[in-house]
């Protein structure tokens, strides 16, 4: 479980940098949208390489998958998009913080419903009221 919670650790770490990296990009090149699109070239190339280094494999079952479930990518794009066009004005801190407290939200309601087969998790007092806290910080950080 440690290798996980460590894996888990650096794709944290990696949401301000991919922020601060592809608003930069942005502004240098003039355009937040084809900053997002060189990102999703780049991580194409990235997940191909390690698709095809941990053997491939899964793209055969690819048609039989629910459609919805495609959404995910909709959303990654959205999360770019917006992360490369709102970080050079909002900052990065406060667009991380917004999207830390709508993760913890969004997080709290798929394991309370179990949705999309996600282990199911009741959203207790305490979780709730660190989600609560979540948001009292986020609003301390937002205030002039």
């Amino acid at each position: 479980m440690l290798h996980y919670a460590l894996v888990m650790l650096a794709a944290g770490i990696g949401i301000p940098l991919l922020a601060a990296l592809n608003a930069a990009l942005g502004v240098r090149i003039g355009s937040p949208l084809a900053a997002a699109m060189v990102l999703f070239c780049v991580a194409l190339i990235a997940s191909a390489s390690v698709w095809a280094i941990t053997g491939g494999g899964g793209l055969a079952r690819l048609p039989q998958a629910p459609k919805h479930l495609f959404l995910g990518g909709v959303l990654v794009a959205f999360y770019v998009i917006s992360i490369t066009m709102i970080a050079p004005r909002f900052g990065v801190g406060n667009a991380v913080f917004f999207v830390l407290l709508g993760q913890l939200i969004s997080a709290a309601a798929i394991d309370h419903f179990g949705l999309f087969g996600a282990r199911i998790s009741p959203l207790s007092l305490t979780r709730a009221g660190g989600i609560a806290l979540m948001a009292l910080g986020v609003w301390m950080t937002q205030r002039a």
